[in-house]
């Protein structure tokens, strides 16, 4: 050895595998799984009698607030406090979900704040449970839906994903508020002298005949939370001051004036800094030595762990860089990541006998054969999520116990991962959530929160650990490539008869769970990887949908839409090319098997209404249309483009008309509507990572663009009213924008791209 290069430090103690937690069987639902966000299905076991009905609740509460339930606190000045469980990353949940609270209440909108709420059942986002009944045979719905509510509560499940903040926190925050309402117009009414029947909530008042008002703050005393009612009435439809309104964001003052808080703004005494790089995608082991002569200038030393090393240092930019001064060695495994292999083995299986088949009405064979038969292939590739934040946090590790500040979209699960690596118990980590600048289902991973705690603990001080971009990119968790083959019929009276896709994708649900839960992982062919395509919003007597397992070696994570974002892409491109066999308008087609009156068909209209899609068109000129079911929404996408050829294309207009049920803040809507096309816009047009040799490929945004303000096109909103249940708004927009813009492509040009992104760098 050279005696310039001091030894190599001894590895971190790998930490041992995930806890499996066992969920017990419920009868008769064999092979049914249970997936986060995605409505796949599960088997479970039970044992609801055994498990607390009540655990004491553990928010925070100042000398000078009161608690009146697990969701609201009142200042003695009259605050507002509003627990909240869901990640900001700027989708408007800091503001959506306290106005559901607020608008209840009867609060001073001025008066309302936020503050995340702990890890504790009461916050479990039991939207999750939803779409895991749904899997469900139609007879057991009801107990797959028990229970699975029950195993989000028990393991006090927070995650932010799936569309699903208002539709999980839609009930339990209004009725917080309601009861809250009741309890202080009880207080409000002896004071006042007047019959509680006959007084309301206004502006932090509680109000009575005849000009008579009471502050909030001042009844505090005289309130006690146990005597809230069970079932509190909620304010009348159309009552009220805050819900379906555009109210003020409560997060923008803070980022504007800088006091916002991001998980790199976060600074403890004592706190240095950490940079890391990990292994490729498919290697085995590591070695690592710093030179000494890298030990100078603020830099602190070296730490490897399992499949990663990191440098410390007393800044980030000392750490950063002595990083690419580190002598490390990866052991390559038995499959590296390499895009060729893997482009070959989808196609296989593609075309082999292969799969499983998940949905299925009338014979497929046979209608196949009846009709004008269409055939066609689709591919996308590996996506990375390109957060504007790369992944960060920050670990103090002190006589076991464990603090962790980081970004992320699940404090749950980092409690769980973090108490697993550490060999902690679960209660002494403790999480405190910053705001995200960017999520987009990355930020549901943990491992930047693992590798901090880690490298604090060795280090005995407070790590801030920071991935620079390229690690950021080379080691996303991305959204998986996948292939299908379409096949459809037209029919004598121009409609689809048969509609037949099979796609071949790697199985993301058991890539995120072996990481994150592995007593829900299993591998193989998976419903939810058709996700989107198990139906589709036309009248189809002969309908098939199949899935086949390829997998991979490289991570695979929730991206916004998740499978919605490939299986729309793939289904409403083909319905367009059946359309053009029929003969018929793309719109008008589609429409003709929509049910008359239908949510879908509403909105199908008015998307083609407002976006002009069957006017005359300019030379060159195109328009392409596209509606989909995710999330509970529906969305129709107008694209409008201009295009003299397929290597010129400039994208003029997206009109966007969404059906998400309740309406809570229809700013907050538009906002993430204009997000989605815009996020979608740069998948469709720009986005691919590629592998060679375990690396991949796109390191950075000259190698994966992101849509430039030059290329972002008109986007023009419209909300439809609706009393159907909250749906989604922060994913439903990205999946109509691929193919809407394809279709307008061909009308313009007369070529079909069926393979994404448009331009391949």
């Amino acid at each position: 050895m050279d005696d310039k290069t001091p030894p190599a430090p001894q590895p971190l103690q790998t930490p041992p595998p995930p806890r499996k937690r066992a969920l017990p069987k419920l009868p008769q639902i064999s092979r049914r799984k249970l997936l986060i966000g995605i409505g796949a299905g599960a088997g479970l076991a039970i044992g609801y009698a055994v498990w607390p009905r009540r655990v004491p609740l553990n928010l925070a509460v100042r000398e000078d607030e009161t608690l009146i339930n697990a969701w609201l606190k009142i200042g003695a000045d009259g605050r507002i406090v509003v627990a909240v469980p869901q990640a900001e990353m700027g989708q408007g949940v800091y503001t959506s979900l306290p106005q559901l609270l607020a608008h209840e209440l009867g609060a001073d909108w001025k008066t309302v704040s936020v503050e995340p709420a702990p890890v504790h059942p009461a916050y479990a986002n039991r939207a999750m449970a939803e779409g895991m009944a749904a899997e469900a045979p139609g007879f057991l719905q009801g107990i797959v839906r028990w229970a699975a509510t029950t195993v989000v509560e028990r393991y006090s499940l927070q995650l932010t994903g799936g569309s699903t903040s208002v539709a999980a926190h839609w009930e339990p925050l209004r009725t917080a508020g309601a009861a809250a309402r009741a309890l202080l117009c009880a207080a409000g009414a002896k004071w006042l002298d007047v019959d509680v029947a006959a007084c309301d909530t206004v502006n932090g008042f509680v109000v009575a005949p005849g000009g008579k008002t009471i502050a909030f703050k001042d009844l505090l005393a005289d309130i006690d939370p146990d005597d809230a009612p069970d079932e509190p009435q909620w304010r009348a439809d159309g009552t009220g001051p805050f819900l379906g309104k555009s109210m003020p964001r409560l997060d923008t003052p803070g980022k504007v004036d800088g006091s916002a808080q991001f998980g790199a703004d976060v600074r403890l005494p004592g706190m240095i800094y950490a940079a890391v790089r990990g292994a490729p995608h498919g290697a085995a082991g590591l070695t690592a030595q710093l030179p000494k002569t890298a030990r100078k200038g603020g830099v602190i030393g070296l730490v490897i762990g399992p499949r990663w090393y990191a440098v410390t240092g007393d800044t980030w930019w000392a750490a950063r860089q002595a990083l690419d001064l580190v002598n490390a060695d990866f052991e390559p495994g038995e499959s590296m990541a390499d895009s060729l292999a893997i482009e070959e083995a989808l196609d296989e299986a593609l075309h082999g006998d292969d799969g499983t088949i998940f949905a299925t009405s009338g014979d497929i064979d046979e209608g196949l054969e009846t009709g004008k038969r269409i055939e066609a292939d689709y591919s996308v590739p590996f996506l990375a999520h390109a957060c504007m934040e790369p992944m960060t946090a920050t670990a103090r590790v002190e006589n076991g116990k464990v603090e962790v500040w980081v970004p992320t979209q699940s404090a749950t699960l980092v409690v769980w991962r973090v108490a697993d690596a550490l060999g902690v118990a679960e209660q002494d980590v403790t999480v405190f959530p910053t705001l995200l600048g960017g999520g987009f289902g990355r930020k549901a991973e943990v491992d930047a929160a693992v590798q901090a705690a880690l490298i604090a603990r060795d280090a005995g001080r407070p790590v801030q650990l920071i991935w620079h971009r390229e690690e950021d990119m080379a080691r996303d968790m991305y959204r998986p490539p996948a292939k299908a083959r379409m096949r459809g019929t037209v029919n004598a009276d121009k409609k689809i008869g048969a509609f037949d896709i099979k796609i071949a994708a790697p199985n993301l649900g058991e890539s995120f769970m072996s990481r994150n839960i592995p007593a829900l992982a299993s591998g193989g062919d998976s419903a939810a990887m058709l996700e989107g395509a198990l139906s589709i919003p036309y009248s189809v007597p002969v309908f098939r949908a199949a899935h086949v397992d390829v997998p991979t070696p490289v991570p695979l994570g929730y991206w916004r839409s998740v499978g919605h974002s490939y299986t729309a892409f793939f289904c409403e491109s083909f319905v367009d090319e059946l359309a053009q066999a029929a003969g018929i308008d793309p719109f008008e087609f589609r429409l003709r098997m929509m049910e008359e009156g239908s949510r879908e068909a509403e909105v199908l209209k008015t998307a083609a209404s407002r976006g002009s899609f069957s006017a005359v068109s300019e030379d060159h000129i195109g328009r392409g249309i596209a509606i989909h079911r995710s999330f509970g929404s529906i969305v129709a996408e107008v694209v409008e483009v201009e295009a003299p050829s397929i290597e010129q294309v400039t994208v003029k207009r997206v009109t966007c008309v969404v059906d998400c049920g309740r309406v809570v803040n229809p700013d907050i809507i538009r906002a993430q509507m204009e997000s989605a096309i815009i996020f979608g816009l740069t998948a469709a047009m720009h986005g691919q990572v590629r592998f060679a040799e375990g690396e991949a490929e796109q390191l950075n945004f000259d190698s994966y663009p992101l849509l430039r303000i030059d290329e972002t096109p008109e986007i023009d909103v419209h909300i439809m009213t609706s009393d159907a249940p909250p749906g989604g708004v922060g994913e439903p927009g990205v999946p109509p924008l691929a193919p809407a813009l394809v279709n307008a492509i061909f009308a313009a040009t007369g070529e079909r791209l069926r393979d994404l992104p448009l331009y391949r760098y």
